[in-house]
């Protein structure tokens, strides 16, 4: 059975019923159906067009569920004529999927979760265990969200920004359970690039395949969270490096700058060093003027002060930084690291014990509790 072919014609069958005049809940649950029909009966006799098998399934068993429903009785005029067998259509239904899953009206978690099951193929057991949380609480949030997006018609674009937001927050969750939520943002974003020719759709799968390159060094054997700085580059993803720069630079050409392209940039200019002293951080720092100029996010100005402190020094980084709201999340460990670069332990080692205690990962709570204790030990001596 291939797992990965029924998961990437998922969200065109989705799309086919739904384009048919299909209700977007009752659509879904057919496919799941259609989903698990074919893992049945696929292994012993596999279908010569797999995509036209699981559309016809799929809209047999919405027929049959729509003429159940007494409520749904209307609909049946309608849809109660079954397109004769033969091929699926050719016509690729994904993309408009895609701005469907991040309907506006849609919560981030939401828009997430539908994205995982309804374009991603996931079912609602793997999206849970991904997001540590009750099977139940999974599908109560998935429900809910194909309850808001019922009814809503493919009759006007879609927002591409909202679309890559999703994708950037799957991306973001990274692993975890038994599905590894950066490599699906990746394979979803790839079929997205494939679907529709845009810069910033090209950028965001530059970005992700750069950040998702340095995985494997990002942790030591015990788990524990080993800074870039520290991160040993040959355990780096060169074939990874090389895609997402190529993809990036191609996009670039097209001068049409956006955040995830800047983005990309900064990273490609850490995966062009071969250690971490040869980082260009002057060009590093103009490419977060750039992104400042794109985004409104103080993140952006917080990450910014960190390359002026490598570029001018921890003073100028300092500086950088005694303009932003000390509410940001990490100002207190940019603070620390700035601190001790310019020769303040004490500093340095109050903010480190601040940060940590305001850190919502274990992991990086953990790092920031040893940079202090480091510092604690040196200074006994």
């Amino acid at each position: 059975m291939d797992e990965a072919l029924l998961r990437s014609l998922t969200p065109s069958v989705l799309g086919v019923l739904v384009r048919r005049g299909a209700d977007f809940a009752a659509a879904e649950d057919a496919v799941q159906d259609a989903l698990v029909e074919a893992f049945r009966s696929w292994p012993a006799d596999p279908p010569r067009d797999p995509k036209g098998w699981l559309i016809a399934v799929a809209w047999r068993r919405f027929l049959d569920a729509t003429r159940a429903d007494a409520a749904r009785r209307r609909r049946e005029d309608v849809v109660d004529d079954e397109p004769a067998p033969g091929p699926g259509s050719a016509v690729d239904d994904s993309l408009q999927l895609y701005f469907l899953c991040a309907h506006p009206s849609l919560s981030p978690s939401s828009a997430v979760a539908l994205t995982l099951r309804a374009v991603g193929g996931l079912t609602t057991r793997q999206i849970a265990r991904a997001y540590l949380v009750p099977e139940a609480t999974m599908a109560q949030r998935i429900s809910r969200a194909k309850r808001t997006v019922s009814g809503v018609r493919f009759d006007r674009p879609g927002d591409v920004a909202t679309v890559l937001r999703v994708l950037y927050l799957v991306f973001n969750e990274g692993y975890s359970g038994d599905i590894d939520l950066a490599a699906e943002a990746i394979r979803l974003t790839r079929q997205l690039a494939s679907t529709i020719d845009h810069p910033e759709v090209a950028g965001l799968l530059a970005l992700m395949l750069l950040h998702h390159a340095r995985r494997d060094a990002r942790t030591a054997a015990d788990g524990s969270l080993v800074p870039l700085a520290e991160q040993d580059r040959g355990r780096w993803d060169t074939s990874a490096i090389a895609e997402g720069i190529s993809i990036l630079q191609s996009a670039l050409s097209r001068d049409r700058l956006g955040e995830y392209q800047a983005q990309a940039a900064i990273a490609a200019l850490h995966a062009d060093a071969l250690t971490a002293e040869e980082t260009d951080w002057v060009q590093v720092v103009e490419w977060y003027d750039e992104l400042a100029q794109l985004s409104d996010s103080p993140v952006v100005l917080l990450n910014r002060a960190v390359a002026v402190g490598e570029a001018d020094g921890p003073r100028a980084g300092l500086s950088a930084l005694s303009s932003l709201p000390e509410s940001l999340p990490r100002y207190a460990a940019v603070s620390a690291y700035l601190h001790e670069r310019d020769g303040d332990p004490d500093a340095a080692t109050r903010l480190y014990i601040e940060a940590a205690d305001k850190a919502t990962n274990l992991a990086e709570r953990d790092h920031l509790r040893r940079q202090a204790a480091r510092l604690h030990s040196r200074r006994s001596r």
